[in-house]
């Protein structure tokens, strides 16, 4: 049996100005011109492999290649290419995945847009804006119904309308339009397909006010990083892989790095339409059926994902066997992992597994592909980050008491569409991508041991007494040992203390109030126990309220924007620091 993982090789490079750079001396391996170059081959090697199920319903490999030639050919005629993006508002779903293939196929940049943005926003602001920017040449919705609100506000930006099911005049019908084109002679017929500078995708990121940021993501970037991918995990050479994943593909961690994990690989994707949340009918209760249903071989989540599968896996030792039953790791990103839910997530494994199931993690961005770092080895501490990929360059430059970690690479993008001013003003005079956030080396004499995330620069505060916190590790030290809260936000910009807003695991919580509201002080004691200023938390307020999207609070992802939650919750944070204190204000219990 192949290893998991390949034993790193980082070189270090300390420069005059005090920046760090950190390289790997394993040479990254030669990829795919694009995705359609990706599709093509591995529909020729394999084409009756499942590619993707959804509901019970099987996408081959050949079918893929077979539907999207076809529709790519539609949409060439139907005016769309590099000028002419594709919207795509709809989820995750077999019709998603056809849609992108084709517009790949025909050089139109594909925008899979957050559902949230349309089915749980008020105004639809952001999809308009969005549209304002990109001048789609078409919106695709897989069911015009519960998107029938989106289209009406995206109608004076986008004249073409696709859907899947339902009615909506106008509008034209994925069926008819593939068949239609598989029937004539296509545009495309003799095509190479896109080139590695071609965009093959718009990411827009979650910002805190107005518009996202439509990040550029060329065919280079995504076939660089899977490249990337496969010399740290050497099985994927030989194991194809088995996902069972509800990651958004809006998002690229979903969409870039897992999706195009199965494709790149010869691998099969289950989409799983559960989310980690038990509001609105317990979505995750479709997490643990299809988990249940298919164990995977590799599976990727956000600590809110692990936090409702650590208690489940506990709970149900035929899930947790099953679950563990061929799996090489667990996975997570795109927020810190509290140290004791990671410890109950080994434990579980250790428990249920015949093998070693390690946990490990990744950091990267949207403008990275997203991989830039990756956690391949045993032994490191919860936060680790890991080591640059092949390829990939890493600075970790000085910005006031932080070290910003910075990108080079293939997988790193050109910039933003239609926004030169940020685009330039996000890399460095070296050609560095300034990512905002921040790294420390484990051990300053071995590279190898890769790097401990430090919180992002912008978050971090001062207290009146010109003491400086750190937002990301207080946090989720804050969250371990609560044990009983989903997240948690940070106050205390130019005040005497520290204080947090947090909300409720409720998969966790005790249903007795006053239970829950002791267990809680007696959690800021442990926590505040021979610590500092900056590592105390004096006073805690649960709110019910959920963060909003439409402010630009939380993402669909389910990560906090720390800086935009303090600023709408600017009431509760009043009620935080009143004197004295209300009632529902937690502190903590005498020692």
């Amino acid at each position: 049996m192949t290893e998991t993982f390949a034993s790193p090789d980082i070189a270090i490079d300390r420069r005059a100005d005090g920046a760090i750079v950190l390289t790997s001396r394993v040479a990254l391996t030669a990829w795919e011109p694009s995705i359609t170059a990706v599709l093509r081959k591995r529909a020729a090697d394999h084409p009756d492999r499942s590619l993707a199920v959804h509901g019970g319903v099987t996408l081959t490999y050949g079918e893929a290649k077979q539907r999207s030639d076809a529709l790519a050919g539609a949409f060439s005629a139907l005016g769309l290419g590099p000028d002419k993006p594709v919207m795509i508002l709809s989820g995750n779903s077999l019709e998603h995945l056809v849609v992108s293939l084709a517009a790949y196929a025909a050089r139109a940049p594909v925008m899979p847009i957050s559902v949230a943005y349309s089915l749980m926003s008020s105004d639809h602001a952001r999809i308009k804006a969005i549209a304002q920017l990109t001048e789609p040449g078409l919106v695709f919705a897989d069911d015009a119904a519960p998107f029938s609100g989106a289209l009406d506000a995206l109608a004076p930006h986008a004249p073409q309308v696709l859907v899947a099911r339902g009615e909506r005049s106008g509008a034209l019908r994925l069926a008819d339009l593939w068949e239609t084109s598989a029937h004539g002679d296509s545009p495309l017929d003799g095509d190479p397909g896109p080139g590695a500078d071609t965009v093959a995708k718009l990411l827009f990121t979650s910002g805190s006010t107005g518009a996202p940021k439509g990040v550029i993501n060329t065919h280079r970037m995504l076939c660089s990083n899977q490249a990337m991918l496969r010399l740290p995990w050497p099985f994927l050479s030989e194991e194809p892989p088995i996902l069972v994943d509800w990651l958004p593909w809006s998002h690229t961690f979903g969409g870039n790095h897992n999706l195009n994990l199965a494709l790149f690989n010869g691998g099969t994707i289950h989409i799983d339409d559960g989310r980690p949340t038990r509001a609105g009918g317990n979505p995750f209760s479709k997490t643990l059926a299809a988990l249940s249903e298919v164990p995977p071989t590799l599976y990727f989540n956000v600590p809110a994902g692990y936090a409702l599968l650590a208690p489940a896996l506990e709970s149900d030792p035929a899930l947790a066997e099953r679950f563990f039953s061929r799996l090489r790791f667990m996975f997570y990103a795109a927020a810190a992992l509290p140290d004791a839910l990671a410890a109950r997530l080994r434990d579980v494994a250790r428990k249920h597994a015949d093998h070693d199931v390690p946990l490990t993690s990744s950091w990267g961005t949207t403008e990275t592909s997203p991989a830039a770092t990756t956690m391949h080895y045993l032994g490191a501490p919860t936060g680790c980050i890991g080591v640059p990929y092949p390829g990939v360059s890493v600075k970790l430059a000085r910005v006031g008491d932080k070290l910003e970690i910075r990108v080079k690479g293939p997988n790193v993008t050109p910039g933003y569409f239609r926004q030169p001013e940020l685009t330039a003003a996000t890399f460095d005079e070296d050609g560095y991508y300034r990512s905002g956030d921040a790294a420390t080396l484990i051990d300053d004499q071995d590279p190898n041991r890769g790097m401990m995330f430090d919180g992002r620069i912008a978050e971090n505060f001062k207290l009146l007494t010109g003491t400086w916190v750190a937002v990301g590790s207080l946090r989720t030290r804050l969250l371990s040992t609560a044990g009983v809260l989903s997240d948690a936000v940070i106050a205390g910009h130019d005040a005497e203390y520290v204080a947090a807003l947090a909300w409720v695991n409720q998969a966790e919580a005790q249903s007795d109030a006053t239970a829950l509201r002791e267990r809680l002080s007696q959690a800021l004691t442990q926590l505040n126990q021979d610590s500092g200023s900056a590592l105390r938390v004096e006073r805690l307020l649960l709110l019910e309220t959920p963060p909003s999207l439409d402010a630009g609070e939380i993402t669909d992802k389910g990560y906090l924007n720390q800086r935009r939650c303090l600023e709408c919750r600017a009431r509760d944070i009043a009620r935080l620091y009143a004197d004295p204190p209300g009632p529902e204000v937690i502190t903590p219990a005498p020692a």
